[in-house]
């Protein structure tokens, strides 16, 4: 069994994250309120956990690497595509001003929404709906992250971005890619890839695209 302050030492700082507002940001935010009841010993574990239906909490290392390389700031409006649990959410949530999230799944979004009222954090806002579109009336954004992988980033996203602003995604099918873009301009891009990486498919309108 690991202990949050075993995953703080050894799989964050024993790697690769270093920005302390993301040590910080993991310190707060008690991973064993997004877990069922059976896995709350091994809430800590450097490994994703299922959380019913085939759905997965992701590992504790990847939230905190997604997190720092947005490189976010406390001002920061942040759009989540894929609110699973509601744990990357609530550790969005201690590094900006705001969170809104989405979750394409009914079951998943209401069990988010039970873990998060579990907190005391109150700026998160969340609903059950396809994040293809992004949420448009609360944009621009100044970092989109999704935790599901579309064949492609949607254009739609790209567009809610602020020039300067970041999406955070895993991208492509049977083999994916973390990949970060940064709006440079309104009809430029820049694009780079990251790591090879595993998240859950991107479904509803991502399917047929």
């Amino acid at each position: 069994m690991s202990t949050k302050k075993r995953m703080i030492e050894d799989q964050l700082k024993g790697r690769d994250i270093t920005d302390e507002d993301v040590l910080d940001a993991m310190q707060q935010v008690d991973r064993e309120l997004f877990v069922p009841e059976d896995k709350k010993d091994r809430a800590y574990d450097d490994s994703p956990l299922p959380i019913g239906k085939s759905q997965t909490i992701s590992q504790p290392y990847i939230v905190a690497y997604m997190a720092q390389e947005l490189n976010l700031e406390e001002s920061d409006t942040v759009l989540e595509i894929g609110t699973g649990c509601g744990y990357n959410a609530a550790v969005l949530s201690r590094l900006v001003k705001k969170v809104y999230s989405i979750e394409i799944i009914e079951w998943l979004s209401k069990m988010a929404k039970e873990n998060i009222e579990k907190t005391d954090y109150d700026n998160i806002e969340m609903k059950h709906d396809d994040g293809y579109e992004g949420w448009s009336e609360n944009g621009p954004f100044d970092a989109i992250q999704l935790t599901a992988a579309p064949a492609e980033i949607p254009e739609t996203l790209k567009k809610q971005l602020k020039i300067g602003g970041k999406i955070l995604a895993p991208v492509g099918t049977t083999s994916q890619k973390l990949v970060r873009i940064e709006r440079v301009s309104e009809d430029e891009y820049k694009e780079e890839t990251l790591l090879m990486v595993r998240f859950v498919p991107m479904t509803g309108q991502a399917e047929n695209k």
